[in-house]
């Protein structure tokens, strides 16, 4: 008897242990989470400074769009310095966010690469793209586009893209297609694609978007699916032909040019393969940062200013909401497991 009733005080005593610790964890959690807010209140106007991390070279699309809305924000959230951490992919940028300060000081830009293709192309990710960050929204996306070199085109008596699709299933492995990569983007996009066409092109692997470009222009290889911002120049010049956008409508900034889904809706109903970024911040930032950040960056996506100068880069602002952006990037990322699994690619 004495022995059941030292036995029942005893786990009395734990539960009350164990109770005071999540009361304890859960304090401290939100103590955190006030002093962030806090820290981020305090700090406003010209006394803030926001980095932003641009996980890219200077002087690319993601890096010129990035500048440009932090420009914009500065009446509303403070100074934001860009500061460019490329390498590796962009998992060193996005590893530095992931691992910053939850205190709404540093955020970051996530893309297409970084946190939809990367999580299943490289052996070891120094973060979780889903678990890691905290989603602000979505700025930009830019439509890929099926281009042949203008002189391949020709000599093919190739016009249209159901003229390409045409020669493409008469000629198996005659042609071939370039890509920034093993992996990338654009290899991604042409393997999704000849597996909803039921074609066979080669793939040819450069070192980067612009190589692949250039083996594109001196018609090294006969087609390739860049984003519109890269290719629009050449296809305005004349030196490369537009044939398909892929995305579900076609876009303002070439707006002549079908989409693949129009042309052959029983291949393509759903293809839609774009080029994105956004904004998200290190996981734990105070809900209440965010939404302030989103309101910001929101707005100032929405600027008539902002958006024509971001139409000059062929780019489309697509603002939403940190739930919004969050469940397009998981969705983005269970999109493109397949594709990268069944392509081979690999890095260590």
């Amino acid at each position: 008897m004495a022995l059941g009733i030292q036995k029942f005080h005893f786990e009395i005593i734990m539960r009350r242990r164990q109770l005071l610790s999540v009361t304890t964890k859960s304090i401290a959690i939100g103590a955190a989470s006030l002093g962030a807010s806090a820290v981020f209140a305090q700090q406003s106007g010209a006394g803030r400074t926001i980095r932003l991390v641009v996980p890219y070279a200077a002087g690319g699309p993601i890096d010129v769009t990035a500048r440009l809305i932090a420009t914009q924000v500065k009446d509303t959230l403070g100074n934001v310095i860009i500061d460019n951490k490329p390498g590796g992919g962009g998992n060193i940028g996005a590893d530095l966010v992931a691992k910053a300060a939850p205190d709404g000081l540093t955020i970051g830009i996530s893309a297409l690469a970084t946190h939809a293709i990367n999580p299943w192309l490289y052996t070891k990710m120094p973060f979780d793209a889903g678990k890691d960050f905290a989603a602000i929204t979505q700025m930009l996306r830019v439509p890929q586009v099926l281009v042949m070199n203008a002189d391949t085109a020709k000599r093919l008596n190739i016009n249209t893209f159901q003229e390409f699709l045409r020669y493409a299933k008469a000629n198996p492995g005659k042609l071939n297609y370039g890509s920034g990569g093993n992996g990338s983007g654009g290899h991604l996009a042409g393997e999704m694609f000849k597996q909803r066409a039921g074609v066979f092109a080669v793939h040819i692997p450069y070192n980067g978007g612009n190589p692949a470009q250039l083996g594109l222009l001196s018609g090294q290889v006969d087609f390739n699916f860049d984003n519109l911002a890269t290719a629009a120049p050449n296809i305005r010049s004349g030196k490369l032909k537009a044939l398909g956008v892929t995305a579900l409508k076609r876009s303002p900034n070439l707006p002549d040019v079908p989409t693949l889904a129009e042309v052959h809706p029983e291949l393509f109903k759903d293809f839609a393969i774009e080029t994105w970024w956004g904004l998200v911040a290190p996981a734990g930032t105070p809900p209440d940062v965010v939404n302030r950040m989103n309101t910001a960056f929101t707005a100032a996506l929405k600027l008539p200013e902002t958006q024509s100068r971001y139409a000059a880069l062929m780019a489309e602002p697509a603002p939403n909401s940190p739930q919004e952006f969050a469940a397009f990037m998981a969705q983005e990322r269970a999109r493109y497991e397949k594709p990268v699994k069944a392509s081979g690619a690999k890095v260590d």
